[in-house]
């Protein structure tokens, strides 16, 4: 680019009178003292909890540091399942799918709602009534080791390609808005959170992620609130959306094919949030920390209305995206790097004028992401000791071992995420949708996995690990070649169309001609001829989980019916509730079990008490 106007800069979209995108983008990078301040007290705020709880209460024990002792109350627990929940990548991510394909997404919240119903009648009432600590200790009980060792391996795969991701969304958010490079603030910002985790257990993390839920809500509100009045009020936004095809509802085409369809999102949907809500040990956590079933489901509910509004929020921010930007695409025009930070873009044009607003936002973001951070390092120290270490050891621990084992395991695991932040950004966004794909991988046969165990008394142990793998083996062949087929420009979706039309700035346009390359375009040498994907790789990624899910029971209930299965044996309390008068054990039997149940806990609890007096003791 030359200061003259050349015919060089007809191609570069130059103009000498109008500002380049650069400098309107150092521009918006004013981030001062006042935004840091409250970027630091959130901070501080988090930490100071963590202190209360490590220091000053002096939480001890496994069941206190991992369940809270099993005696919290439902109001907090509930905004920590909702922060834990929502990361940065949904605050981030919800508002992109909307500018860039529509409304439609929104309609995955009635997918929500029934997940309300099934969890509160099938799953919850099997896991609270057996007091686990790890929900794939389940696995073991209805099954064996073996099943609850693969259990907790998919789950330790999931959660360590995700957590990575959590850290660097945010991270890439507030370079954004700031310009401090993602490997400054990544490692300040975790070091706070492994430490309230590492020293305050769960309760501090809960009561951290009750904290950070505010923050969250009233960031996502204030931009909504203020941005839809600088514009001229909802009228004007939702005019806009409608003008340009955003406002819409979902298809009702049945092909599994199509991107977003009515079915895919409500029975798609559904069944992904199941899988994340009602067997994930992130979230069975802190339900286990209630001390009733009815105060689990009044959490479970507060839980499910609480993500219903956020991402009905989420959902209008990127309306109020488009309708600020529907002249000037930023994504077009480089002003926004990467689409992630659509959001953050919008906040530096709406707040960017008042001092501490910027950073309050820059807050709700971290806060989503270490809420998210802090459930994932608890729950991976639960799932360490309870299915890597005790299963595999005769002789228990003292409760001074086990503290310190769970604290290493944050501490470790907490500083791997770290350093695979520098993988992420190496690789960049193609590895973030690898992630995601992997994630889709492993919840499909874990979904199927427990809910062979919960809905079907004839599945067997056998029937469960080789329909597990099946559904591990078939599900990792699908995703990862959908994955290569998206990387190499195979498959390629519809989104919405922009306009760069009404830009003040000058930005460079030839690299964008490379945007109109039609995917017909794509020409395979082997054959000669145009190459397109395979059907099965085409599926919808919200069908992902459904499938993985129907592979793995299928595979593994025809394997049990050639082995058989003595239901007789099975203890009824591993099963839903309305499948247990369908077996065959009298009533009779069914109280000596629940007698003896009761029997076992209270000498767990006199344990507990003895190992408590000793621990004093020995100080």
């Amino acid at each position: 680019m030359t200061s003259e106007g050349t015919s060089d800069d007809l191609l570069t979209g130059w103009a000498p009178e109008m500002p380049t995108v650069q400098e309107i983008s150092k521009s918006m990078q004013n981030f001062a003292i006042p935004d840091y301040t409250v970027f630091a007290l959130m901070l501080l705020a988090c930490g100071f909890v963590g202190i209360y709880f490590g220091f000053i209460k002096k939480i001890s024990g496994e069941d206190e540091y991992l369940v809270g002792g099993r005696n919290m109350n439902t109001f907090p627990v509930s905004l920590s399942l909702i922060a834990s929940f929502i990361s940065g990548i949904s605050l981030l991510g919800t508002p992109t799918e909307v500018y860039v394909h529509g409304t439609s997404y929104l309609c995955i919240g009635f997918g929500v709602i029934i997940v309300g119903f099934v969890m509160s009648g099938v799953y919850l009432p099997v896991f609270h009534e057996l007091k686990l600590t790890s929900t794939y200790e389940y696995l073991e009980r209805r099954f064996d080791k073996k099943i609850r060792l693969l259990g907790s391996i998919l789950f330790s795969i999931s959660i360590m390609t995700w957590l990575p991701i959590v850290i660097y969304v945010p991270a890439l958010a507030f370079n954004q808005v700031t310009g401090v490079n993602v490997h400054i603030v990544t490692p300040f910002v975790c070091i706070v959170c492994i430490f309230y985790t590492c020293v305050g257990g769960l309760r501090a993390v809960v009561w951290t992620d009750f904290i950070q839920a505010f923050i969250m809500f009233g960031s996502m509100l204030l931009i909504v609130i203020k941005g839809t009045a600088d514009l001229g009020g909802l009228s004007v936004v939702l005019r806009r959306n409608l003008d340009s095809g955003r406002l819409e509802l979902p298809t009702l085409d049945w092909s599994p094919l199509t991107r977003h369809t009515l079915w895919s999102l409500v029975i798609g949907g559904f069944v992904h949030w199941l899988q994340i809500s009602a067997i994930n040990q992130n979230m069975i956590q802190r339900y286990l920390a209630l001390p009733s079933l009815n105060s689990a489901r009044r959490a479970l509910w507060f839980f499910i209305l609480g993500v219903l509004i956020l991402m009905g929020t989420c959902g209008y921010a990127g309306m109020l995206i488009y309708a600020w930007y529907h002249e000037c695409d930023p994504l077009t025009t480089k002003l926004a790097g990467a689409k992630d930070q659509l959001l953050p873009l919008l906040v530096m044009n709406v707040l960017g004028d008042y001092p501490g607003l910027p950073g309050l936002f820059v807050a709700g973001v971290f806060s989503a992401a270490l809420s998210s951070l802090s459930t994932g390092l608890n729950s991976m120290a639960a799932v360490v000791l309870e299915d890597f270490v005790k299963p595999f050891r005769k002789t228990g621990f003292t409760p001074r071992v086990a503290d310190i084992l769970m604290k290493l395991t944050v501490v470790i695991l907490g500083a791997i995420c770290v350093a695979l932040v520098f993988v992420v950004e190496k690789t960049g966004s193609h590895v973030l949708q690898l992630s995601v794909s992997l994630t889709s991988i492993t919840s499909g046969p874990s979904l199927g996995i427990f809910s062979m165990g919960v809905l079907l008394p004839w599945i067997n142990a056998k029937g469960a690990l080789i329909g597990g793998l099946t559904g591990l083996g078939f599900m990792g062949w699908v995703g990862l070649s959908a994955e290569a087929a998206i990387a190499s420009g195979r498959m390629k979706f519809d989104e919405k169309p922009v306009t760069t039309d009404g830009c003040t700035y000058s930005f460079p346009q030839i690299e964008n001609l490379m945007l109109f390359i039609p995917p017909e375009s794509i020409f395979n040498e082997e054959d000669g001829q145009f190459s397109e994907p395979l059907a099965l790789y085409r599926i919808s990624y919200l069908w992902y989980t459904v499938t993985g899910a129907l592979v793995t029971m299928s595979i593994g209930l025809a394997v049990s019916i050639i082995s058989s299965e003595d239901v007789d044996k099975l203890d009824p309390m591993l099963l839903a509730p309305f499948i247990r008068k369908f077996l065959r054990s009298s009533n009779k039997d069914l109280q000596q079990i629940q007698v003896a149940r009761t029997n076992l806990k209270v000498e767990k609890q006199m344990d507990t008490e003895d190992d408590k007096i000793v621990a004093v003791s020995s100080t």
